[in-house]
């Protein structure tokens, strides 16, 4: 079976960013990620220019399925798009223990 190559860099960015402003407009996801990030919504602009910042974004969504499921139907992705993505942004490439 062929795998279809991951999505550029600048590609998987502007996935994780609009994956962050759906994430934003979740009231009830968006204090829990804010916690587990240690990041602020007055920071959050300047955070989301940070490549890091946005693995972050898309470990958060990535941790739930209900999650890839709300922001993957919202945004008109396939399931597997954020996590192709995550493939790409730093930290992504760690090998998965679990």
């Amino acid at each position: 079976m062929n795998t279809p190559p991951l999505p550029p860099r600048e590609q998987a960015e502007k996935l994780a960013i609009g994956a962050l402003v759906w994430l934003a407009a979740q009231p009830d996801l968006l204090p829990e990620f804010l916690t587990n990030t240690g990041a602020s919504v007055d920071n959050l602009r300047l955070a989301a220019a940070r490549p890091e910042f946005l693995g972050a974004v898309l470990d958060f969504i990535l941790a739930e399925d209900a999650r890839v499921v709300a922001y993957c139907d919202q945004a008109g992705v396939p399931y597997a798009e954020p996590m192709r993505a995550r493939a790409v942004l730093p930290g992504g490439d760690l090998p998965h223990w679990t």
